[in-house]
């Protein structure tokens, strides 16, 4: 009956209700619908083959089928969804559901018996990849011709087919990427993603483990490199600068007032107080030192002291020793004027090492001065007596008090 003009497939039905040795019907071809309504369908007992294609059938069209169908093609109509539970079609073996409008593959439930399954030319993008497990019976599936996504979902369906050893009729031709632009063309078969980029767990797991590590590096540096004590003294130094910035112009005392500020340690004080103050601040041509137990301004904190007095000064004067390395405020005071150094672009750092200083004893913070003592040249201390007028001469050169 095919090519006709049949419109109501209830009605077809019950035309062939009495119809007792009734096994196959074609009505491909025609105008036939079924909206769903409440009368239920009789068809013969004794259909087994059925023929629905190139109608207007949507998916209530399940609702309306002879129960003991073996043979059903649904093929080119209006179908979106292959609705569960629906109708017990037990007997069915082979089902074509070719260019219809599904978006995935229909389950089993409803059709026990199921060994054939075309679902060509659909709106696939991503099939399900548990058909085969919940369609145990089926031995072939045709489901080629469809607009496949390639992404990481799909990825599962290609692994079912390695799976299925066979099952999948026409690959690998049939099956091909469809989206993104970039693969459209591609084979499946050919199309491959590695597990990181689709295992979204084990992405972040990788992301944060990689992440992790990045913070563990970046603050072993900065333990090793001493960065957050460089990060307090400039902050400290910005703020001393910014407060001399707003103190009214004749508080500033900017000018130099000192030939030269010395630096050393605590436990080098008998040195500088009985060799090196008495032998520059007397006798002709005397040099005006700084000196902190003399001229830190009290209320100031130490920081702001060091900072005034080393931008007050010409000169800034260090007395090495293995006492000098292991005094945290030696380190403050050469980290200023280290950075005066560069900042103003000056020659005002004189280095006297008055013992040696074994470079295991320097500390790893301590690369500034490692770095002036490999590039600059210092002063030693002589312990001979006949060679020290030569080493106050020398000193009072680089100086330069005119």
């Amino acid at each position: 009956l095919q090519k006709n003009k049949f419109e109501s497939l209830r009605q077809v039905s019950f035309m062939t209700s009495h119809m007792k040795s009734l096994k196959y019907l074609d009505m491909s071809n025609n105008l036939l619908r079924h909206n769903g309504a409440d009368v239920q369908c009789q068809w013969a007992e004794s259909l087994t083959e059925l023929d629905l294609s190139f109608n207007q059938l949507a998916d209530a069209v399940f609702e309306c089928l002879p129960v003991n169908v073996k043979k059903l093609s649904l093929q080119n109509n209006q179908i979106s969804n292959v609705p569960r539970g629906v109708a017990e079609l037990k007997s069915l073996e082979e089902l074509n559901l070719a260019s219809n409008r599904l978006a995935d593959l229909p389950g089993c439930s409803s059709f026990t018996s199921l060994q054939f399954l075309n679902i060509e030319m659909n709106s696939i993008l991503t099939p399900s990849a548990d058909f085969f497990q919940s369609c145990p019976r089926v031995r072939e599936l045709q489901a080629g011709h469809n607009p496949f996504k390639c992404s990481c979902e799909l990825q599962a369906f290609i692994r079912l087919e390695r799976r299925s050893g066979g099952k999948l009729f026409g690959w690998p031709a049939a099956y091909v990427c469809e989206y993104p632009e970039g693969l459209r063309g591609t084979e499946l078969k050919d199309f491959h993603l590695s597990l990181l980029a689709c295992n979204t767990t084990l992405l972040l797991v990788t992301a944060l483990l990689l992440t992790l590590l990045l913070v563990a590096v970046v603050a072993f540096l900065c333990i090793y490199l001493d960065v957050p004590w460089y990060v307090r003294m400039t902050w400290q130094w910005t703020q001393t600068k910014r407060r001399a910035w707003h103190n009214p112009p004749g508080d500033q005392g900017a000018v130099l007032q000192f030939h030269a500020f010395i630096s050393y340690s605590e436990r080098d004080s008998l040195w500088v107080k009985n060799e090196l103050i008495p032998n520059l601040e007397k006798g002709e041509g005397c040099v005006q030192l700084c000196q902190h137990e003399r001229n830190f301004i009290p209320g100031k904190s130490i920081v702001e002291n060091i900072i005034n007095c080393i931008e007050k000064s010409y000169k800034s004067i260090f007395v090495l020793s293995p006492n000098f390395v292991q005094s945290e405020w030696c380190h403050y005071e050469l980290y200023f004027a280290h950075h005066k150094l560069f900042s103003e672009n000056s020659n005002s750092l004189i280095l006297i090492l008055l013992e040696p200083i074994p470079p295991y004893l320097i500390p790893a913070r301590y690369h500034k001065l490692k770095a002036l003592m490999a590039k600059r040249t210092y002063m030693e201390w002589p312990k001979e007596r006949s060679k020290r007028a030569l080493f106050w001469a020398n000193l009072r050169a680089a100086i330069n008090i005119n």
